[in-house]
């Protein structure tokens, strides 16, 4: 596995909103290396896909959503900032991001009654974006980064992007804060190319149900619940090839899955990812040897369906 490439992509500024940056990181990344890819992809992108990217591989009849979009923070007035998404910040977490006046470094203060502040040299200007610090770890098998969600997800699509002959990679947008975009980006596979097939490749968080190094997650529900023959489908594909993996049960959380399950298409969609610590906080979780797992799972599943 490229860790270089996973690291880069953690280090990047993405909150929901703002994900040009991170869009254009990737379409230089897929300009640069698809040459030497099995098939070249034709690339979707331009203002009437926002700020949203798709990949076309052959003919494809399975999509690949991952969100570039991450939790972050918004400068609001009198040093206070509003959360994007929902970060799980604590008290000394650095931030950065930049505004017309210069880039920004600055610790973050949590009050008792649970506003954040933070605290900078000078006025930051309002409406200003802040991230994580990055701090990419690795310890042995496990790595500690803020923002593996849902980078671990583009990685992997990047990644299965290597051997891919038949299949659709979307890279969306505002999955952490409202979600939106994979509802019209199905619809536009589903009426342009017949895809009604969908993988949710993201970040779910460890329970007393699913650990860190177990292998991938299969999420057989959670706030949404998928269509059950779809997910068997899914599950008995990696029963046959005796694939290590862990299935998910939740009552709340969510993912593009569920604007895809929202839209007015007959669009199937399951959930698969790794399991992680501290979900948006500065310091992640996860495990290389799940994220390795889940590649090779994604390859399988796209010669299959």
């Amino acid at each position: 596995m490229n860790i270089k490439l996973l690291k880069e992509l953690c280090a990047l500024q993405a909150t929901s909103g703002d994900e040009a940056g991170m869009k254009n990181f990737i379409l230089d990344y897929v300009k640069t290396h698809s040459g030497s890819w099995k098939v070249e992809p034709t690339i979707l992108e331009g203002d009437h896909f926002q700020d949203n990217l798709i990949l076309i591989f052959g003919s494809p009849t399975l999509a690949f959503y991952s969100h570039m979009d991450s939790v972050g923070f918004t400068v609001r007035y009198q040093n206070q900032l509003v959360p994007i998404g929902s970060p799980e910040p604590e008290s000394g977490d650095m931030l950065v991001g930049e505004d017309s006046m210069g880039p920004i470094e600055c610790a973050l203060r949590v009050e008792k009654k649970g506003n954040v502040f933070h605290e900078f040299g000078r006025t930051i200007k309002p409406g200003t974006p802040l991230t994580y610090k990055p701090d990419f770890r690795q310890n042995g098998d496990t790595i500690t980064s803020s923002y593996l969600d849902n980078r671990v997800g583009i990685f992997s699509l990047l990644e299965l992007a290597v051997t891919l002959e038949n299949g659709a990679l979307v890279f969306s947008t505002y999955e952490e804060h409202g979600g939106g975009s994979a509802g019209y980006l199905g619809k536009y596979l589903h009426e342009n190319h017949g895809i009604s097939q969908s993988l949710i490749v993201d970040v779910t968080w460890a329970t007393d149900g699913v650990h860190l190094g177990h292998g991938p997650v299969v999420s057989l529900r959670d706030a949404y619940i998928p269509r059950r023959q779809f997910v068997r489908n899914i599950t008995d594909l990696l029963d046959n090839h005796s694939l290590i993996y862990q299935k998910e049960v939740e009552g709340s959380g969510g993912s593009d899955g569920s604007e895809l399950q929202k839209s007015a298409l007959p669009i199937d969609w399951c959930f698969l990812g790794v399991a992680s610590n501290h979900p948006h906080s500065s310091h992640e979780e996860a495990s290389l040897l799940d994220i390795s797992r889940l590649i090779s799972l994604l390859e399988i599943i796209s010669g299959a369906l």
